[in-house]
């Protein structure tokens, strides 16, 4: 979790009219887009700007800002509580930012499935193929020793390296 601090590679910084902008702009799995948008109607955010390696969500109040990565969202205090529908976030420390903590999108947890696009998803009117049958397996390759001199494998005839 450390994060580059500062401005873009070149120097400067994009703001986003939306959060939905800035997610597609950095390329954020679809699968979060919900997650975040509710830490952010949760937290207050009046800004997003483009920082190279994460979006910066300005806060309404106090408070530092967030720095949403595509598989993190960094900024929170230790005793700040972010209840969301799901329940409350699992914060850890942050190894990039020393006093704040951090939470792992849903997409990045071990053991939760991705999430299928099904609104925006094209659908085909094609009827599924057939399972295919499985491929034809080499045969296991026959043993013919090795040779006790040179310990080359010997082929089919006896022979070997040293002959």
């Amino acid at each position: 979790m450390n994060e580059v601090q500062g401005p873009t590679p070149a120097g400067t910084s994009r703001p986003y009219r939306s959060l939905a902008e800035a997610l597609r702009a950095h390329r954020i799995a679809e699968e979060n887009h919900a997650f975040i948008s509710a830490i952010v109607d949760a937290v207050g955010v009046s800004a997003f700007i483009d920082r190279g390696r994460y979006i910066e969500a300005l806060r309404r109040g106090d408070g530092a800002p967030l720095h949403i990565g595509r598989t993190y969202t960094n900024g929170f205090t230790e005793d700040e509580q972010i209840v969301l529908p799901s329940g409350p976030l699992r914060l850890k420390p942050s190894e990039g930012r020393a006093p704040y903590f951090y939470v792992t999108h849903p997409s990045e947890l071990p053991g939760v499935a991705a999430v299928k696009r099904s609104a925006n998803s094209r659908t085909s009117t094609k009827p599924k193929a057939e399972p295919r049958t499985p491929r034809v397996t080499k045969v296991a390759e026959r043993d013919y020793g090795v040779c006790d001199v040179c310990f080359m494998v010997r082929g089919p005839s006896g022979a070997c390296g040293c002959d």
